[in-house]
C-alpha cells in the first residue's frame, strides 16, 4: 500500500509520517510527501517521495492523508478518483471532500500524536469498504488507538473533546501552579506540584475512565482536604466551565464547517 501526506511536515502530518516509518507499517519508498516548503534532504532520516503537488501525490498514492488547514483545502483541487481520502481536517465535511472522487474518511487526531498516544475516533462515508477500514486502523496505529463512530456530526464534538489533546490539562496545570506561586512557592517546585496532580493523578484512570465518577465519590465519601477542594469547585462552576469549552469549541467546529461552504 502506497501512502501518500499532504501536509506532511506539518503538526499531524509528520506525526504520523514518521511514526509510519519508524514503527515499520510504511516502507520509504511507499510514501508520497507533499507540503508547501517543499523537498527537504530527508524525511524523519528516511528517503522518500516527494510530489511537485497535490495532483502528483494523489496519482502515485492508494491512500491520500489531507493533513492541512481546513482553510487550505479549496487550493488543493485534489483529484483523487478510485483512492482512499484519509482527512484531518477539522470543519470540512464530506460533502465537500466528495469533490475530490475519492472514498471518504474523517479522522480526528491530536496533539499526542507524536508520542504514539493520540486516540483517534473517525468517520466513514457510504463507500468506504472493509478493506479501506482496516487499512485506515493501520494507518491510526502509528500514532496511538482510534475507533469508527456511527455519525458525521459526531466529528465535531471529537475536534472539541479529543482533539483538544493536552489544552485542559495544561489549563488546569497553569491555574494549580499559579495557586502555588502565589503562595510563595518556588517557581519549579509549583510545576512539580501541578506535575504530580495533573500528570500522576491521571495515570491512576489510564485503562479505567469510566471509573472516574466512583473515584470522586470515594474521596467525597472520605470528607477529608480534597473532598473539600471538589466542593469547592463544583460550587465555583468547575463542571459548568468544561461543559461552556467544549460547547464552545464543538461551535467553533460547526461555524468553520457552514463558513468553508460559503
Amino acid at each position: 500500500m502506497r501512502i501518500g501526506i499532504i501536509g506532511a511536515t506539518g503538526w499531524l502530518g509528520s506525526a504520523l509520517g514518521g511514526r509510519l516509518l519508524s514503527g515499520g507499517i510504511v516502507a520509504p519508498d511507499r510514501m508520497v510527501i507533499a507540503n508547501r516548503s517543499g523537498p527537504r534532504p530527508d524525511y524523519h532520516g528516511h528517503p522518500v517521495r516527494w510530489a511537485r503537488d497535490p495532483a502528483e501525490l494523489a496519482a502515485l498514492s492508494d491512500v491520500v492523508v489531507v493533513s492541512v488547514r481546513p482553510e487550505d483545502w479549496p487550493a488543493l483541487r485534489l483529484r483523487a478518483e478510485g483512492k482512499l481520502v484519509l482527512s484531518f481536517m477539522a470543519g470540512v465535511g464530506a460533502d465537500r471532500l466528495r469533490a475530490c472522487g475519492g472514498r471518504i474518511v474523517r479522522a480526528m487526531p491530536n496533539a499526542a500524536a507524536g508520542i504514539g498516544r493520540s486516540w483517534s475516533p473517525w468517520w466513514a462515508d457510504g463507500g468506504v469498504t472493509d478493506a479501506d477500514r482496516q487499512a485506515v486502523t493501520m494507518i491510526l496505529s502509528a500514532i496511538g488507538t482510534s475507533d469508527e463512530i456511527p455519525r458525521e456530526p459526531q466529528i465535531d464534538l471529537m475536534t472539541a473533546l479529543p482533539g483538544s489533546g493536552a489544552a485542559y490539562p495544561a489549563l488546569m496545570a497553569a491555574a494549580m501552579a499559579d495557586f502555588m506561586t502565589g503562595q510563595d512557592v518556588p517557581p519549579d517546585i509549583a510545576w512539580r506540584a501541578a506535575e504530580a496532580a495533573v500528570c500522576g493523578g491521571a495515570a491512576m484512570l489510564a485503562g479505567r475512565i469510566a471509573e472516574a465518577p466512583a473515584l470522586l465519590a470515594a474521596y467525597r465519601d472520605y470528607r477529608g482536604t480534597t473532598a473539600a477542594g471538589i466542593e469547592a469547585a463544583e460550587a465555583a462552576g468547575f463542571s459548568a466551565a468544561i461543559r461552556a469549552a467544549l460547547e464552545a469549541a464543538t461551535a467553533k467546529a460547526r461555524a468553520m464547517a457552514d463558513a468553508a461552504k460559503d
